[in-house]
């Protein structure tokens, strides 16, 4: 057997799922066709140390415009994505720290933007590092590709005038507030230690409160099985029967719930990456708080 064939055949092909083990993927990691990104969001986590071939994707300037509070424009995600050497017939493995979090945003950004077998790392950072998995800190050399975006799915996107449809009864969709019930009931604006607040707490009248952590096993962050993931969020009335919305602070959490409810699941998902920050600020939008805590001065 050839040096070639005798590296085919130990790499597996993808699997058909969103999901890819970090077992799978440290066998395939050099196989040509796939293409590793992280997208962290906490400075300097990328260059101390990632996993091997990984380009990285910053989450503030690459996968959002840097100009006004919008996902990145279809030009520069065609660029970015030819830099990275994505190609259309690539599997891109998307992985990085914060649970995942802003991993899956980029998840829901290719999705937008049609990108064909994109898989998240079950697990993401935290699972590859606590399993002592090589990390590497040499820079990443890329052999670029031209990549066009062919079509652009809008509909994977909420808007604040779809959110306020469901609050004012004038929409059938269901909303899920993935933040912690301190935020949901309006005790507090947002996690301790955030500066992006809104001027009013509490959360979007009709939505229903399942924090994002609820979806993953604590011990190593994978994503809890398909038939726990449908029974936690037929609970409380997401059976998929109904278009979904979900939504937390800044969209990154939410984008979270997104692939477990889309991708794991199967439902038919918006993510409202307004999220709180923009609802909580809005003019003559209705508000719910249990707590009583209505305005951010008291």
């Amino acid at each position: 057997m050839t040096l070639t064939a005798t590296l085919s055949s130990a790499m597996a092909a993808a699997p058909s799922g969103p999901l890819v083990t970090t077992d799978w993927l440290e066998t395939n990691l050099n196989d040509p066709k796939v293409r590793v990104i992280e997208v962290s969001v906490n400075p300097g986590v990328y260059e101390r140390g990632h996993i091997p071939g990984a380009v990285n994707f910053s989450w503030h300037t690459d996968l959002n415009d840097t100009v006004r509070r919008d996902i990145v424009g279809k030009e520069q995600f065609q660029a970015l994505l030819s830099k990275a050497g994505v190609d259309k017939d690539s599997t891109v493995i998307l992985y990085g720290d914060t649970n995942n979090w802003f991993a899956a945003w980029g998840a829901w950004v290719f999705d937008i933007y049609g990108v064909q077998n994109v898989k998240l790392l079950d697990g993401g950072r935290k699972k590859w590092e606590a399993e002592n998995r090589t990390l590497s800190n040499k820079p990443v050399d890329v052999k670029p590709t031209n990549y066009t975006v062919s079509t652009v799915n809008s509909g994977l996107r909420a808007r604040l005038s779809d959110v306020v449809a469901v609050a004012e009864n004038k929409s059938d969709a269901k909303l899920v507030d993935i933040r912690s019930a301190d935020e949901y009931q309006g005790k507090i604006f947002a996690p301790q230690g955030i500066q992006e607040l809104s001027i009013r707490a509490g959360h979007v009248p009709g939505a229903v409160n399942v924090p994002w952590g609820r979806a993953v096993n604590e011990a190593d962050g994978t994503f809890k099985p398909v038939e726990e993931l449908k029974a936690l969020y037929a609970s409380v009335g997401i059976d998929g029967s109904k278009p979904v919305i979900t939504y937390c602070r800044i969209g990154e959490r939410s984008s979270h719930t997104w692939f477990a409810l889309s991708k794991l699941l199967g439902y038919t998902v918006k993510n409202y990456d307004g999220s709180w920050t923009e609802y909580g600020n809005a003019v003559g939008v209705p508000v719910s708080n249990p707590a009583g805590t209505v305005w951010a001065a008291k």
